[in-house]
């Protein structure tokens, strides 16, 4: 499929409230693998990916059983998955990861990302977002069309790149040559968002690809490998941040960012009980006073994707892209 045209808008619409974002969707987009398999395009700024040794056509088959399974204990818990085939031609091999290219508002505003890899830009896809709306029932008012920054090699790789407190108007962004200043600076004047940005590198000193790889906000908890934070005053500023918007927060090891712990996102079911999703791998590496501490918040789930993680260095959070769409109303 040909790189989609989106109509976009200049800014913000008058006739739009941003104050009643809920931080916590009920429903996701998921993206079925067709042609899934490391990226080579992406290795380079992402160190957790290309450590599965196996063939494509493996990489492909063991993901399609990891998605499946992930979708299962999503919709057994309450979420409503919306998961959509990934195209055969262009070769996308990372579409797995819906939530790079678009987020979804409560204002019923769709954004479009730029991204850094060229083979990834085919992720957009329009006839997804007309999706939603016909077959789905969501509205979309409007469509805010980022990816001209790729032009000017400026990129902003959506919720991979932002960390969004929707309550609170505030993006977390960690620097990389995926996240620039830029971008991030006109989603923040077009979505009337701060930004708190800051760099962040892993035990080896290579900079951190995404911040959802490091940190998560959800209501009322928040996870971070603050340690990664190597400037001490961005690393107060951040954690300040989060315990003045009224947010737990609980401290990753580097041993547990490489496990993708920080690659969690908190999810409320159909009956309002919030979910804390996660990979089994990252489950794992929690340890018993973690885990209690996230339970007073919200039920733990998790599925087995260590095929996915170990192939595309991604998580369970990169897989789900929120949908906070209004319904439309009979």
């Amino acid at each position: 499929m040909a790189a989609a045209s989106f109509e976009s808008y200049p800014g913000r619409l008058n006739d739009m409230d941003s104050t009643n974002e809920s931080q916590l969707a009920s429903a996701v987009l998921m993206i079925r693998p067709v042609r899934f398999e490391s990226n080579p395009h992406t290795a380079a700024s992402n160190k957790f990916q290309g450590r599965n040794p196996s063939k494509p056509e493996q990489q492909q088959i063991d993901a399609v059983t990891e998605f499946d399974g992930l979708r299962a204990v999503l919709e057994s818990n309450g979420i409503q998955v919306i998961a959509i085939e990934d195209t055969e031609d262009p070769h996308t091999p990372d579409s797995i990861f819906p939530n790079n290219w678009v987020s979804f508002h409560a204002d019923g505003t769709v954004v479009l990302y730029p991204m850094e890899a060229p083979n990834r830009r085919t992720e957009r896809r329009s006839d997804i977002i007309e999706t939603l709306s016909d077959e789905y029932g969501f509205q979309v008012r409007n469509v805010l069309d980022l990816s001209t920054h790729e032009d000017e090699s400026q990129y902003l790789e959506g919720t991979g790149s932002l960390v969004l407190d929707r309550v609170n108007r505030i993006a977390y962004a960690c620097l990389s040559s995926r996240t620039h200043l830029d971008a991030l600076g006109d989603f923040a004047q077009r979505m009337d968002y701060k930004v708190i940005a800051f760099d962040a590198v892993d035990r080896d000193g290579e900079a951190i690809y995404h911040t959802n790889v490091l940190m998560n906000v959800g209501e009322e908890l928040a996870v971070i490998c603050d340690e990664a934070l190597v400037r001490p005053d961005q690393r107060t500023a951040v954690v300040r941040s989060l315990e003045d918007t009224g947010h737990e927060v609980i401290s990753l090891s580097f041993d547990q960012l490489d496990a993708f712990a920080g690659n969690m996102l908190e999810l409320r079911s159909a009956s309002g009980e919030r979910l804390i999703a996660m990979s089994g791998q990252a489950r794992a590496s929690l340890s018993k006073s973690q885990l209690d501490r996230i339970l007073n918040h919200a039920k733990i789930i998790s599925a087995p994707i260590d095929r996915i993680e170990s192939s595309a260095g991604g998580s369970v959070r990169c897989m789900l892209a929120e949908v906070h769409l209004p319904r439309i109303r009979s």
